[in-house]
């Protein structure tokens, strides 16, 4: 996964800026209402299966922002994951606190579907935090919990790929899977979980490349 981590000045991450803002500008235009709309009815009338249910329902909560630190912090304590905690860590407030704020630039309301399926077992998080911003808890646009599990895949993925190449991509299946979650119990519209994707991508590939992630290979030599 040596292509993912980049420099902020690199040709990937003023096309991926690009795309985010051109994204970004098609959704606040309305123009991916209709599309939004019919793949979150979809999702709606196709609820009911209690352990689907309750799996969507837990696999939504590990992208929450606090589940994330845990799981950082965990990364921190351990002296041979250290490096990965800490990149971990700030990308997690980073993406929480830039998402809420694009939230309330956006201002498009989450999806107005009851969810008809098992009760949820835990309280669906929302975890928008914008500080001097007001309507970003309910705003829809980007996704943050997408943000971070692309974070979540492509930091571990990228820690991983030098001992297992190929198999560091399957990490890339976790914000797949978590991104379909936020469909599936109706928090999130499509457009927003893409949008929330390419953040993760962003943030992940230059962070890593700031906080030299790639050093944790020479450690693993010695």
């Amino acid at each position: 996964m040596q292509n993912w981590i980049f420099n902020i000045r690199s040709r990937s991450f003023v096309l991926l800026t690009i795309l985010f803002l051109i994204l970004t500008a098609i959704v606040y235009s309305g123009l991916t209402e209709s599309f939004d709309q019919s793949v979150i009815l979809f999702f709606s009338e196709n609820v009911g299966n209690p352990t689907l249910d309750i799996v969507m329902q837990y696999v939504t909560e590990t992208g929450d922002a606090f589940t994330m630190l845990m799981f950082g912090i965990l990364m921190l304590i351990i002296p041979k994951t250290r490096r990965v905690g800490i990149t971990l860590m700030i990308l997690i407030v980073i993406s929480t606190l830039l998402t809420g704020y694009i939230k309330c630039g956006v201002d498009r309301d989450r999806p107005d579907f009851e969810f008809e399926g098992e009760p949820f077992p835990v309280p669906i998080s929302q975890d928008t935090f914008a500080l001097f911003c007001e309507g970003g808890y309910d705003a829809s646009y980007p996704s943050g919990h997408a943000a971070r599990s692309m974070i979540f895949g492509i930091i571990l993925g990228y820690a991983l790929s030098k001992r297992f190449p190929r198999g560091a991509y399957l990490m890339l299946l976790f914000p797949v899977i978590v991104s379909l979650s936020r469909l599936y119990v109706l928090q999130h519209y499509p457009m927003d979980v893409i949008g929330g994707a390419i953040i993760g991508i962003m943030l992940a590939g230059v962070m890593a490349k700031r906080t030299k992630l790639d050093k944790i290979f020479d450690k693993s030599k010695t």
